[in-house]
């Protein structure tokens, strides 16, 4: 790591998706022939050197450093402060790395990161009448290159895969984005629209507990803390909170676990209240370059939804936070565990696990509107671990169908790599 600090019922008017629909293959490599992108047959895949990214953040022990070189700006968010965004107008990039010195606060951020991920970076902070600290990890972008390009070339077929899956979903703009995490596929990155934006749901909540996690790991607090709920917290929707007498004292390991495994919206909204609002979570947002994702309202507040408030997540942003935590980037081992342990007892089951054959190990997270339905985490099958997420906005009855198909159609090209395949949450 790293660490740093029953039924449902809708819950607003629809808003339209933050994109329409344009297949993607991942920079730096030619698409599989055949694969619907538009590319001339017989095209072999030609893996490239891993591109250089605008944004990357470097993964110390403790925390995050940010760099965006092309606005130059930069953000440190550790468990022992957090500078926000900070320009840093001499800036200096060349050779695929950002590197200057920003003064916050008295102390001075002197650091070199390259935009290169899985790149070694360093940061070193310069405090008065105490001696320099330099930190050093792994540069985090998004997508990350794969670690053996020839073995994440066999994953580009399933893009065409998925590409149909998406063209054939009419009512409803869908994205699909894939990471291989078991090395069988070289940690390769696919995505069809990967940059679609639709309204997040309750995919928002793995940001809100991360931020959780975060602050257990920095020690700042601890699950066997307890928060007062009182009858004023009480929303609708899903969850099981709601049917519970209050007031009363819940463990923020209660709230943690009921918000995922229920998509708890009262566990939601007491989180977001006990971690400080929107602005630490956003933070934790910014921090790792995730552009677009926002939380912006509370779980069932239909009038911040009416006012434009939303909340907004893309299938890419998604598979980079899952990433992260997988790779032990944003959160400590025994944080990490827990998270996808909460995942993997979700009880709301009619989109990827109702798609795969019974007993497929998955922990997952959905997210359910009127006019969204999502399903993002891991596949868990042994030895081609993968994250997936899939993102549609539109009706969500047929929503989930199409989730359902792109989640077939990435269980079936992971079990058979050469087969030719062609209730209202939050």
């Amino acid at each position: 790591m790293v660490a740093t600090t029953g039924p449902a019922t809708a819950d607003g008017p629809g808003h339209g998706p933050g994109a329409a629909p344009t297949h993607q293959t991942e920079p730096g490599y030619a698409a599989e022939p055949g694969d619907g992108q538009g590319h001339e047959p017989g095209l072999e895949p030609t893996p490239e050197r891993a591109p250089t990214s605008e944004v990357s953040w470097l993964s110390f022990p403790g925390g995050v450093f940010a760099v965006d070189s092309l606005g130059h700006t930069v953000r440190y968010r550790a468990c022992d402060g957090d500078t926000g965004r900070v320009a840093d107008p001499a800036m200096r990039v060349a050779a695929g790395v950002a590197s200057g010195a920003v003064v916050v606060g008295g102390t001075g951020y002197r650091y070199r990161v390259p935009l290169v991920g899985r790149s070694a970076g360093t940061l070193e902070l310069i405090r008065r009448h105490r001696p320099p600290i330099e930190l050093t990890g792994v540069v985090v972008t998004s997508p990350q290159p794969p670690t053996d390009p020839v073995a994440g070339a066999q994953l580009f077929p399933l893009s065409g895969q998925l590409a149909r899956v998406v063209a054939d979903a009419s009512l409803n703009p869908a994205g699909v984005t894939v990471r291989d995490l078991s090395g069988r596929y070289g940690d390769q990155q696919i995505a069809v629209n990967g940059a679609l934006r639709p309204k997040a749901a309750s995919v928002i909540k793995l940001w809100i507990l991360v931020e959780l996690l975060r602050r257990v790991d920095c020690g700042q607090v601890s699950l066997d803390d307890g928060v007062l709920v009182t009858p004023a917290d009480v929303v609708g929707g899903t969850g099981q909170l709601q049917f519970e007498t209050f007031p009363q004292v819940v463990t923020l390991r209660r709230l943690a676990q009921y918000l995922i495994k229920y998509s708890d919206n009262v566990a939601a909204n007491v989180l977001i209240t006990y971690l400080g609002g929107f602005a630490p979570v956003n933070a934790l947002i910014d921090s790792m370059n995730q552009r677009s994702t926002i939380l912006a309202r509370r779980m069932l507040d239909s009038a911040a939804a009416q006012r434009g408030e939303e909340n907004y997540t893309s299938p890419d942003d998604v598979v980079s936070l899952l990433g992260a935590v997988w790779d032990g980037e944003i959160l400590t081992p025994a944080s990490r565990d827990l998270m996808i342990g909460f995942m993997r007892e979700q009880t709301l089951n009619t989109k990827i696990p109702a798609a795969l054959p019974p007993g497929v190990p998955v922990a997952h997270k959905t997210g359910d509107l009127p006019d969204a339905s999502h399903d993002v985490g891991y596949y868990l099958i042994p030895g081609t671990e993968t994250a997936v997420a899939f993102l549609t906005a539109g009706p969500m009855a047929t929503g989930d169908e199409t989730v359902r198909r792109m989640a077939r159609t990435v269980y079936d090209f992971l079990v058979t790599p050469t087969a030719t395949n062609g209730s209202v949450e939050e």
